[in-house]
């Protein structure tokens, strides 16, 4: 799961802006309508879904565990499909799928970190997001008729959050692969060197 996630941080970038770019864009609009509302939230989850699913394919030869990043995009992949095929869904409906998709995501990020605790550092920062997921979920099924405004304000706040989260945990293991990968140069010559004069 190390080498995947290390071999994928660009994956997570990806995630991480995506995320970033669905709450700055449900922030700006004026006016967003239940319908921008539902295409801004299919279009966020079915590019975090596809980012993500195609990430663990590429890497499930090199890790056990590449089904979990598989299952998240998934979950995302089918929430975007409902709400591109069913647009005009009520506002309830498509806040609970909102929900659904935060809490199920959120349960599969921790599940993600726990299996990282003992390979990487800075696994809490997935955990963070896994909760923030889930704060969001819970929020969501507990005041479901919430005005729209709020509704939005706490869709950009989750997307926001998550996304923050998400680059910063991608760059970190960026810096850790960059580092591993500049630490086995060093390490290689001396190697060969100490094969070659015994």
């Amino acid at each position: 799961m190390n080498e995947m996630l290390s071999r994928s941080w660009g994956t997570l970038a990806l995630r991480g802006v995506i995320a970033i770019l669905f709450g700055v864009l449900a922030l700006i609009w004026p006016d967003l309508t239940l319908l921008a509302l539902a295409a801004l939230f299919a279009a966020y989850a079915l590019l975090t879904g596809a980012v993500l699913a195609v990430g663990a394919v590429k890497n499930r030869k090199s890790s056990e565990d590449w089904w979990l990043l598989l299952l998240i995009g998934l979950v995302s992949l089918g929430a975007g499909a409902i709400a591109v095929v069913h647009p005009a869904l009520t506002a309830l409906v498509l806040v609970l799928v909102m929900g659904a998709n935060a809490l199920i995501t959120g349960v599969l990020d921790i599940a993600t970190a726990i299996r990282l605790r003992k390979i990487i550092r800075n696994e809490w920062l997935l955990i963070l997001s896994g909760v923030a997921s889930i704060v969001f979920g819970v929020l969501v099924f507990l005041f479901p008729d919430a005005g729209a405004l709020a509704l939005v304000w706490l869709i950009s706040l989750y997307a926001l959050v998550t996304g923050i989260l998400i680059m910063a945990l991608a760059f970190r293991l960026r810096a850790k692969t960059k580092t591993t990968v500049e630490s086995d140069r060093r390490v290689g010559p001396d190697r060969r060197m100490s094969a070659a004069h015994p």
